[in-house]
């Protein structure tokens, strides 16, 4: 009896291990214990991978001999697409060692090699890698690179900025491949705005998730009815630095687009000044700007004023400082009035990014009135203002730069309004009249910077280079990233701008304690385990032994 007992019970616990099995394939959870909820996937995220209806592949070149670091990234990749695939089983993935692949197909597909330095037992080696990888999805495809372009100073913090940026990264490749562009984006032209070689970089990045087309004010003269037509078929207009002014009916066709629930980003100079007439003459006249825009802005909430920004906390500009041979030899200085511009991470837009290049940018006042206003990014506490016209020269370059002649705190240069908007007409005589004209907006959004550089990216040699990296230095500047969430944050269409505001903290190694008490930790995890499992065998065999006696 006792035997066909034993039996029994063995195999209902076979049974039960096999039914837990099953139950355990078809039901996937996992609990995130972790302090910082890395592991529990945004909403944003969720809805991108609930809304995928076709097979979606994803091939990530992190398999082979890595450094210890990244192996943690290849881990930190696979824990989140174990995630996503446990949402949505129409997404793959699988790990490929880039050496089995054609590294010359891959450089074609647009993944670049990173070469890194690693320590390893006192010994520093350099390895390259493909931290990259492929979303597919039929035809369609998106790269993604695995490490966040950034200002990192150390190896640690550059995988610190990429592990927070994965599920940003690898989100927003789905939803590029996976989903339809919806919303529609008026790039102005006319009133002197940038010239398009300006505007490549930012607008090619904008086209991966929003239809863009140029359209002008021309025409409100001629027809201001259909031109007010046209204009509202657009969800948002950006104004890129007009250097003309605006009439009053090209002013009122913008007011409307507003009334009816446009979202628009103002990037204007109250102030003429430019680079290129000072780096020619060495001395450049600094005047203000009249766009005939002060009372439309006024009525919204807030005054660019026509005044210059500088800042201690700034860029660096190329000065000619000498000759070697034909070549003229060039040294960086900093330049006051380029304030650089750091986040103070109070909103979703500003958060995480890189600091932000203005140059000659304007201060904004706040005025009161019943919209909710939100400075997103300000100069520093040691930044001043100078009125204009005033003559700039470089030689206050050679001049020392005094933190007591720079106390007038931070300067609002980026502000985002919310609200219900007031029309600037609602009271005044209209420039022509509108069908169906709204004296009073529903809740609206726009934003106002300060400067209309900010959206400008540099030309070298003809080419437009990417928006925010100095081709001087190669220093990394956040514009791209900060515009990009303006747009995200006022059209809201994904949630794109949720997911890349995730926080997340990385316990890094301390490489130089651990080879220094690297013996220790050795003792530690070979002997430790082993004693143990040497004390559990002597408790095990007492513990018999006085039930058995």
């Amino acid at each position: 009896m006792n035997k066909l007992s034993n039996i029994s019970q063995i195999g209902f616990l076979f049974l039960m291990l096999f039914g837990l099995n099953l139950l355990s394939n078809t039901i996937y959870k996992r609990f995130d214990l972790t302090e910082d909820h890395r592991f529990t996937l945004t909403a944003p995220t969720l809805k991108i991978l609930d809304d995928i209806e076709e097979k979606i592949t994803i091939k990530i070149y992190l398999k082979g001999d890595f450094p210890s670091d990244f192996k943690r990234l290849q881990s930190e990749t696979k824990q989140l697409l174990e995630e996503f695939k446990a949402e949505n089983s129409k997404i793959r993935f699988k790990f490929l060692d880039p050496l089995d692949n054609d590294p010359e197909s891959l450089i074609k597909l647009g993944l670049q090699p990173s070469q890194l330095s690693t320590q390893q037992n006192g010994r520093i080696s350099e390895i390259v890698i493909f931290p990259w990888a492929v979303v597919q999805n039929g035809e369609r495809i998106e790269t993604v690179s695995l490490l966040k372009d950034s200002n990192a100073q150390t190896q640690e913090e550059q995988l610190q900025n990429a592990i927070q940026n994965l599920e940003y990264a690898f989100a927003d490749a789905i939803h590029k491949v996976s989903s339809q562009k919806k919303k529609k984006i008026a790039i102005l032209k006319g009133n002197g705005m940038l010239d398009d070689i300006y505007l490549v970089d930012f607008l090619r990045k904008l086209g991966e998730y929003y239809h863009i087309a140029p359209f002008t004010l021309d025409s409100v003269q001629r027809n201001p009815q259909k031109t007010t037509e046209q204009l509202a078929n657009f969800d948002l207009v950006i104004i890129a630095k007009p250097s003309e002014r605006f009439t009053e009916k090209e002013k009122y066709t913008l007011d409307q687009f507003t009334m009816k629930g446009g979202k628009s980003i103002w990037l204007l100079d109250e102030v003429h000044a430019e680079i290129d007439s000072l780096m020619a003459t060495g001395k450049s006249l600094a005047y203000p700007r009249d766009l005939n825009l002060t009372d439309l802005l006024f009525n919204y909430g807030v005054r660019i004023n026509p005044v210059l920004v500088k800042d201690l906390y700034s860029a660096t500009i190329p000065i000619a400082t000498g000759n070697i041979g034909n070549k003229t030899q060039f040294n960086q200085f900093l330049w006051s009035f380029y304030p650089v511009v750091q986040s103070n991470n109070n909103h979703v837009i500003n958060k995480h990014i890189e600091p932000v290049f203005f140059r000659f940018a304007n201060s904004i006042d706040l005025l009161k009135n019943d919209i909710i206003k939100t400075v997103l990014l300000q100069s520093s506490t040691l930044s001043k203002t100078i009125g204009t016209p005033n003559i700039i020269d470089l030689k206050s370059i050679a001049q020392e730069r005094n933190p007591n002649d720079f106390k007038n705190g931070n300067q609002p240069l980026a502000v985002l309004l919310e609200g219900e908007f007031k029309s600037a007409y609602s009271d005044r005589i209209k420039p022509f009249n509108l069908k169906s004209a709204q004296n009073k907006s529903a809740n609206n959004k726009m934003i106002i910077i300060a400067d209309g550089d900010l959206i400008a990216n540099q030309i070298s040699k003809g080419i437009p280079t990417n928006l925010g990296v100095d081709k001087y230095t190669g220093q990394f500047y956040g514009n791209k990233e900060f515009l990009l969430n303006c747009v995200n944050y006022l059209l809201d269409d994904s949630g794109l701008i949720q997911i890349r505001s995730k926080t997340t903290k990385t316990r890094m190694l301390d490489r130089e304690k651990s080879f220094k008490n690297r013996a220790f930790y050795q003792l530690l995890n070979t002997a430790l385990p082993l004693l143990l499992l040497a004390l559990f065998g002597i408790i095990f065999n007492l513990v018999r032994r006085r039930k058995y006696q």
